[in-house]
């Protein structure tokens, strides 16, 4: 269990701690034109594989799979911290990405494999600590490495980590339940839904340089889909079981989780990048907001179960996403002179609602399907939130982008690329490169508040009414 607590936390720093890095790299690579692939290329090949690696567990164990990740992922770090070049961080974060589809789900596996549903929820609760603890210091050991040593070191300090648990996990775990004999593996869903997948982001990375083929890539995706869920129909052991769905209220919940990632993605990258870009402060300062949030997250998690025993569910999303709603759209209006306080705060409110929603989100979508699928419900939230930041982390790129190149003027890319650095040290603002970095935020939260607001219609239609008895055994 300790190797799990550790690799919870190593994959989910990695995320948080990159973020904080992020204006720093895109600076030192002159990577603006790809600033979100950084990000993307690790969320998209985690998602692709998250649901592969699953099966492959339950036919050849946890153990080999969990290892194979762990040590997948530790080669990728190494790698993403040598990096010359954009592309080859791009490259080496889509390694990491692969080790990390094995390693996240498989840690709520194991954890499911050793504990009965009554010891279950604890452990469960204490991995997730872990989690959110990685959330609140990694923006500040992001921060503490970029401005005492270099970018590089936030991904060098995985790789010790990464060696201690492939130790542990060799000498101390032992399988509970013996591997399957029986491989059946749903190679036309997982070709489906990669393809799906890739070409959607692929489409919203080109939409700004080639239209006509980010409309093409967007055509196949659409019809990947549409592919995917016919193919998982006939499948007798789909990749994603088309059945789960039949609930509306789970369904609901992944859509939830699934949107409620993308806006924190936003939120998570762009909260520094806004920050060091027009405030001219330091990595480690920009973090603290980050950290604000992580703090209200674990807080107020410890609220979900009291919640959910007394009041309707759907209650308790609206009421949250509307509050939410109201807090990023202040950011829409925002001017230069902003109070730099009110971040704090509004990442506080986010920290808050979203610790309580998506960790409900998880909870409801275990509860709502039959005791033999949890498992399975597990992996689909799991694949859906990874999805919501990969998806959102191009569209947010893609928004950034294209309001720079439209309100630039004059101005060269390379001078707006040069101020989105910690304290703007490569090149001297002016007024009006500011303004352009702001009205570029603005657009990407105007698109945080519209995805608030579907949310929000979703929940409104959710068909359950009733409090959750949670005397029911799954």
């Amino acid at each position: 269990m300790t190797a799990v607590f550790i690799a919870t936390f190593m994959t989910s720093v990695e995320v948080t701690i990159v973020t904080t890095a992020l204006p720093s790299i895109i600076s030192a690579l002159h990577g603006l034109a790809m600033q979100s692939w950084i990000m993307s290329a690790y969320l998209l090949t985690t998602a692709i594989t998250t649901p592969i690696y699953g099966k492959l567990a339950d036919a050849w164990g946890r153990r080999r799979i969990f290892q194979w990740g762990v040590v997948v992922f530790t080669v990728g770090s190494f790698l993403s911290g040598l990096a010359p070049s954009i592309g080859w961080l791009i490259a080496a974060r889509g390694i990491q990405g692969i080790g990390a589809g094995a390693v996240m789900p498989l840690t709520f596996t194991i954890i499911a494999d050793y504990y009965d549903f009554s010891e279950r929820a604890k452990v469960l609760a204490l991995n997730n600590t872990a989690w959110g603890l990685s959330a609140l210091v990694g923006p500040l050991i992001g921060g503490f490495l970029v401005d005492t040593l270099s970018w590089h070191w936030v991904f060098f300090v995985n790789v010790p980590l990464g060696i201690l648990v492939a130790f542990l996990i060799q000498v101390g775990y032992r399988e509970k339940r013996p591997a399957s004999v029986q491989l059946t593996i749903d190679w036309p869903g997982i070709l489906w839904l990669t393809s799906c997948l890739v070409t959607l982001l692929l489409g919203i990375q080109f939409l700004l340089r080639a239209p006509w083929l980010a409309g093409l890539l967007l055509v196949i995706a659409a019809v990947s889909l549409a592919f995917f869920g016919r193919t998982e129909k006939r499948q007798r052991d789909p990749l994603i079981a088309p059945t789960m769905f039949a609930n509306r209220t789970f369904a609901i919940q992944i859509a939830t989780a699934m949107i409620l990632s993308g806006v924190l993605i936003g939120y998570q990258v762009y909260f520094p990048i806004w920050l060091q870009s027009l405030y001219r402060i330091g990595a480690t300062e920009a973090g603290f907001v980050v950290t604000s949030s992580s703090v209200m997250w674990l807080t107020s998690s410890f609220f979900v179960g009291p919640l959910i025993a007394r009041f309707v569910p759907k209650r308790i999303s609206l009421v949250i996403i509307t509050v939410l709603l109201l807090s990023y759209a202040s950011l829409t209006l925002a001017g230069l002179h902003f109070p730099m306080w009110v971040f704090y705060v509004i990442a506080m409110i986010n920290g808050t609602g979203m610790g309580i929603v998506i960790s409900m989100n998880t909870i409801l979508s275990q509860h709502m399907v039959p005791a033999a699928m949890v498992g399975s419900a597990t992996s689909v939230l799991t694949l859906g939130r990874s999805l919501g930041q990969t998806v959102m982390t191009g569209v947010y790129g893609a928004v950034l982008n294209l309001v720079i190149r439209f309100t630039r003027g004059n101005i060269p890319f390379a001078q707006i690329n040069g101020v989105i650095s910690a304290k703007g040290s490569r090149v001297r603002p002016t007024l009006t490169m500011d303004q352009v970095i702001l009205t570029s935020l603005h657009g990407v939260f105007w698109v945080v508040v519209i995805m608030l607001a579907v949310v929000w219609w979703i929940n409104w239609r959710d068909p359950l009414h009733t409090v959750i008895d949670q005397n029911q055994a799954h």
